[in-house]
């Protein structure tokens, strides 16, 4: 007996999901930037904060990837969009946090 036309394909990838999450993560890299630009913006500091969006991208793309195959097998779309969404709130929290004075 056939499965259903519905069950055997594979699930549709949104270009509008994909879109955001680049556009996303382009905004993680901005707050990344900013944040350098806000503490004087030398070399070191681009350098550093460049650096630490690339390792925050990996990190939390590589947990976002895990709790896609548990939760959404197949979706790239989807765990771009997460990985998008979470860069850009770690970004924004980097760029403000650089303007407190402890």
């Amino acid at each position: 007996m056939a499965a259903p036309a519905g069950l055997t394909s594979a699930p549709a990838i949104s270009r509008r999901r994909v879109w955001l999450g680049i556009l996303f993560l382009g905004g993680g890299l901005l707050g990344h930037i900013l944040a350098a630009q806000a503490i004087g913006g030398s070399y070191v500091a681009y350098r550093d904060h460049v650096g630490g969006f690339v390792l925050l991208a990996l990190v939390s793309g590589v947990i976002v990837w895990a709790l896609g195959q548990r939760f959404w097998k197949g979706r790239h779309d989807t765990t771009l969009l997460i990985v998008g969404v979470v860069q850009a709130l770690l970004g924004l929290v980097v760029y403000v946090n650089r303007f407190h004075i402890l």
